[in-house]
């Protein structure tokens, strides 16, 4: 069986690495112990900041520390960064001030926690904020790297991570990793499945199935979703002439989103998008979510199937 982890804990285990670096300092909005960020908390109390249930306040807070020098981490639940949205936009983007907002719990993927605690549409608000750059890491290994290259990133961005284990891909693969750049998982011709978190495991599994029908298709696991890596697009609409995408997520305004609005503006191809179809959750087990949502192997592969057909 593969190794399996939760990425919440990749960004656990960044701050402890990044913590040689003085001006870190971390921010915790009464949930540090589910977003990992305790840790951090544990072994470097002088340098964390507990702003108790007050999301907007702990990111004045962290844009107050961030003009001051210090490179402030905050986290909490992807649904509750949302109350904090204003202060993101106003106290952090607009000054372009280097606070790295973590979201946890974020997708239907969180599965028994509910439709008020699935946040489904983190992605698309924050990318609509100029200077922030956004990532959704798929393992622990990629979050734990994604995170430690934040310090030198000198402006904001959001990550979202998740409380549910996955199996880890990037263990000894390390060096692959790198904010924006998506990293080609599995090559192919005939499709292109280009995906972020969770979904980039189910995007391997139904590369697999459609490999068993003759079907020959890439899969990306696309971490970052702003800056998009449009150079790699531009790669897999040449092979491969169709394109997937699939994200734990609204299809409004996420990973396929941004794939659709440079497609059409720049090298168009037959685009599938498998994401949340504009509804929202419903409390379940993980994987129900996923089935229930349409986001599973089997609907990644008929979609792929839709796209090489629509092919010119």
């Amino acid at each position: 069986m593969s190794e399996m982890a939760a990425t919440r804990d990749g960004y656990g285990e960044a701050l402890l690495e990044i913590a040689s670096n003085p001006k870190v300092v971390v921010l915790e909005a009464d949930l540090g112990k589910s977003t990992k960020s305790l840790h951090f908390r544990k072994k470097y109390p002088e340098r964390t900041v507990s702003c108790g249930i007050g999301e907007q306040n702990m990111l004045l807070v962290s844009a107050g520390l961030a003009s001051s020098g210090f490179i402030p981490f905050a986290s909490t639940f992807a649904i509750f960064t949302e109350r904090a949205f204003e202060q993101m936009r106003n106290g952090v983007a607009r000054p372009n001030l280097p606070v790295h907002l973590c979201g946890s719990h974020g997708g239907t993927h969180t599965g028994t926690d509910g439709s008020s605690a699935q946040s489904i549409e983190d992605l698309a608000i924050y990318r609509t904020l100029p200077n922030v750059v956004v990532l959704h890491p798929s393992d622990i290994v990629s979050t734990k790297v994604l995170t430690m290259q934040l310090p030198e990133l000198g402006k904001p961005s959001y990550t979202r991570t998740a409380r549910n284990k996955t199996p880890v891909l990037y263990r000894g693969r390390e060096d692959e990793i790198e904010i924006g750049k998506g990293v080609l998982l599995k090559d192919g011709h005939d499709v292109a499945i280009i995906a972020c978190g969770v979904l980039v495991h189910e995007a391997i599994a139904a590369a697999e199935e459609l490999s068993k029908e003759g079907v020959n298709a890439a899969v990306v696991d696309m971490h970052t979703i702003k800056p998009l890596d449009n150079n790699l697009i531009d790669k897999l609409v040449e092979k491969c002439g169709a394109i997937v995408s699939a994200e734990d997520h609204s299809v409004i305004g996420g990973l396929g989103s941004a794939i659709a609005e440079y497609l059409s503006s720049n090298i168009p191809a037959p685009l599938e998008m498998i994401g949340v179809k504009d509804r929202f959750g419903e409390s379940g087990q993980a994987d129900e979510m996923l089935e229930l949502m349409e986001l599973k192997s089997h609907h990644i592969s008929q979609a792929a199937k839709r796209a090489i057909q629509r092919k010119s």
